[in-house]
This record gives structure tokens, C-alpha cells and sequence, in this order.
């Protein structure tokens, strides 16, 4: 269930992201970059920030 929500959220970011991007400033694009590289990072360690902030939220 923790994966989904992970998942929806960090699609969500990069969706987001890339319109801001596009229609506000070029430098949304950073945010885009730091969630890809958070993305990265949680495949080898096994551990993702969002996860710890979901947890706090009460989800399982």
C-alpha cells in the first residue's frame, strides 16, 4: 500500500513539475531532477523520505 501511495505522489511531483517548468519558470526543472534522484537513491538504500512523512500521516 506504502508503494502505491509513493508511487502517486512522486508521478504526481514530476507532472507537476514539468508543467510549472513549461508554463512558470525554467527552473522547476530542479524539482523534477530531485525527485528522479530521490527516486534513484530509495532503489538502492531502500529508504525514501516520502515513506517517513506517510508514516507520520498514519498510512500503512
Amino acid at each position: 500500500m506504502m508503494n502505491r501511495y509513493i508511487n502517486g505522489i512522486a508521478g504526481s511531483f514530476i507532472l507537476i513539475s514539468l508543467l510549472l517548468a513549461h508554463f512558470v519558470h525554467s527552473n522547476w526543472i530542479w524539482f523534477t531532477a530531485f525527485v528522479g534522484l530521490n527516486l534513484l537513491q530509495s532503489a538502492f538504500t531502500n529508504w525514501c523520505l516520502m515513506s517517513v512523512f506517510l508514516k507520520k500521516l498514519g498510512v500503512k
